[in-house]
């Protein structure tokens, strides 16, 4: 599917573009804030092709579109004004509260910064290991162009989390840059290093060094969104524009210089010096409880509240002791992932389990967790373990980040500190929580899904073979009631493309399936949300009841039949729940399949509209019928 085709889908299910209050996307997920969740389909979204997981966590709405959100982030810019800050809109839902509102605020405002962020302190990891083996010497000025590249970002931080703090809270962002601006501005800086006593109108100001900070902007920016808006109900139409500027300026820089940014300091460098004190405390415990819930964390984006942490500590003390755990926690599922590839007999999961495994490597781990482990249970809580394990060694090591950037393989280098001291521990730790993983996954188990369909069409060919010279004219009788639509229409690519077989879809009124001809059961899958009928005459009928039904794993379902009975056209096979199948998500919409219908000239619709059971369905014409008699 192409990107911009799954734009339009998502923007669509989310409830439409007017629906939206704003969307940020990170390393993986688009983050959507809705005006109404009600509004969006979650259910079509999650049966989406292009889309691994959707969930709602700190009042946003999160889809998960894997490697590719860039492109499906830009493609919804392009289709519609989701990402226009001068399209106007209608008032936005109350905003979330606690913790939930607060995850939302962080997530919102670092967010959009995650990847430029890890591209740079790659590079600050790849100078630091080329300063300390002697490649590059730091007088160099090739090191020192480099590191201006590598380093600006965090150095002008506060610039760019006053654009995306300005966006999240709806306040004019060159205002805010403006303020930042004047945070690390020369003769600010100047003062501050100089030790020169300063005050505002009398008014001491205790200086301190914004360059690399986090919390001091977000406080300013957020109470600036505020008074501008009072400012500009408050003016007339005709100063405004510029009057409200003015007065932002005047009050806030002077505000945060005296108020909020000493406190946000201090706050900051509190967190970070308590987290470092449990590590110091204790570096093995510390580091198993963040090797083994930081995925946890993930999943419930709580993680958004330590993400500032990580920076402050790289800010203010030059390294952080507490995201090199983390890292263990993205190998062990990744290596949870793994062991599902080599077990699972289902090539479809093998498939998917492969590819997860290569993008968690380098730190994409949603698709493992949400496709693969998580709904597998045991290949999670594997991953558990070995991220603690992992995390023990990795925080007993006292390995050091050294810039910021999501743990995975290209990352490795912000780890490697002056002698590479603390580094072989990182590599013995996310080395043993992905084997660790991977061999509890592989031992522990889990419940393999059975390709039903592939046995189906085993079965079903083999039942071909035989009966390939002997198929002649059968008439179908409608083994559901309810409406007629066109197997084109069947939201499943292996039904509505015909590749299963010719035939017709039913969306049932009633959930009863009955026999559409008297003939024999060939097939009794074991979720029960399909069967398969053959006449005596040779036809062979697949009935499957709903989409990505197997999933129910036979929920709402009552069978009848088993392999091998003899049945008469309108015996009961089969029960079901309609309002309970699609209250969990899932299509009820029936395809009707002639898994041999290539024994056939033709396979004719004969019903439109709605259709009772037990009336004329299909003519199967064989063409063959008066010579084979």
């Amino acid at each position: 599917m192409s990107q911009e085709k799954l734009a339009k889908e998502i923007v669509e299910l989310v409830g439409g573009e007017k629906n939206v209050e704003s969307l940020v996307h990170c390393a993986t997920r688009l983050r959507f804030v809705l005006k109404d969740d009600a509004k969006a389909d979650k259910a079509k979204l999650e049966k989406t092709e292009g889309i691994i997981a959707v969930k709602e966590n700190g009042g946003q709405f999160q889809v998960v579109v894997g490697n590719k959100v860039p492109e499906v982030y830009s493609a919804i810019g392009q289709i519609s004004n989701i990402l226009d800050d001068s399209s106007d809109k209608e008032k936005p839902r109350k905003a979330a509260k606690g913790l939930g509102g607060i995850i939302d605020i962080i997530s919102s405002i670092f967010a959009p910064l995650l990847g430029v962020m890890a591209g740079a302190g790659i590079l600050k990891g790849l100078l630091l290991i080329a300063s300390n083996i002697g490649w590059l010497e730091t007088t160099e000025t090739t090191y020192t162009i480099l590191y201006a590249a590598a380093d600006s970002l965090f150095y002008f931080l506060p610039l760019l989390l006053a654009v995306t703090t300005a966006r999240k809270f709806q306040g004019n962002m060159f205002v805010a840059m403006t303020i930042a601006g004047a945070l690390i501005y020369p003769s600010i800086v100047t003062l501050k290093s100089e030790g020169t006593p300063t005050d505002f109108f009398g008014i001491p100001v205790i200086l301190m060094n914004y360059s690399s900070t986090v919390i001091p902007i977000i406080l300013a920016v957020i109470v600036m969104s505020k008074l501008e808006k009072f400012f500009n109900k408050t003016l007339h139409d005709s100063v405004k524009n510029f009057v409200t500027p003015l007065f932002l300026l005047v009050i806030m820089v002077p505000l945060t210089l005296l108020v909020f940014g000493p406190f946000g300091v201090y706050v900051g460098n509190g967190i970070a010096a308590g987290l470092v004190a449990a590590f110091g405390f204790s570096p093995l415990l510390a580091g198993a409880v963040m090797g083994a819930s930081w995925q946890l964390l993930v999943i419930f984006g709580i993680h958004w509240g330590l993400i500032p942490v990580f920076i402050n500590n790289v800010a203010v003390y030059g390294q952080d002791g507490v995201k090199p755990a983390a890292t263990a926690s993205i190998f062990a599922q990744t290596g949870a992932a793994f062991g599902v590839m080599l077990k699972t007999k289902n090539k479809k999961l093998k498939t998917l389990a492969g590819s997860s495994t290569l993008t968690a490597l380098f730190g994409i781990t949603e698709p493992a967790i949400y496709g693969v482990t998580l709904p597998l249970k045991r290949p999670f809580i594997a991953g558990v373990i070995g991220g603690a394990v992992g995390g023990a060694i990795i925080g007993q090591a006292g390995t050091l980040a050294f810039a910021s950037g999501a743990p995975g393989l290209l990352t490795l280098p912000i780890f490697y500190g002056p002698g590479g001291q603390g580094f072989p521990g990182l590599i013995l730790g996310i080395v043993v929580s992905f084997v660790v993983s991977a061999v509890l996954t592989y031992i522990m188990g889990f419940k393999d899904p059975v390709e039903e369909e592939t046995k189906f069409e085993s079965t079903t060919s083999a039942q071909q073979s035989v009966r390939a010279t002997n198929a002649s004219d059968e008439n179908v009788f409608s083994p559901i009631e309810g409406t007629i639509v066109e197997l084109s229409e069947v939201p499943d690519p292996a039904f509505a493309s015909g590749a299963m077989g010719k035939g017709i879809a039913i969306e049932p009124t009633v959930g009863r399936v009955v026999a559409p001809f008297d003939g024999t059961v060939t097939v009794a899958f074991k979720k029960k949300h399909a069967l398969a009928v053959v006449s005596d005459t040779g036809a062979e009928i697949l009935v499957h009841v709903g989409v990505d039904t197997v999933k129910l794993d036979g929920q709402h379902f009552v069978s009848h039949i088993k392999e091998g009975d003899r049945v008469q056209a309108g015996d009961l096979l089969l029960e079901f729940d309609i309002a309970q199948i699609k209250a969990a998500g899932y299509h009820t919409v029936t395809p009707i399949i002639v898994t041999n219908s290539a024994n056939y000239e033709e396979v004719i619709p004969q019903a439109t509209g709605q259709v009772h059971s037990q009336e004329l369905l299909l003519k199967l014409s064989s063409g063959n019928d008066q010579e084979q008699k």
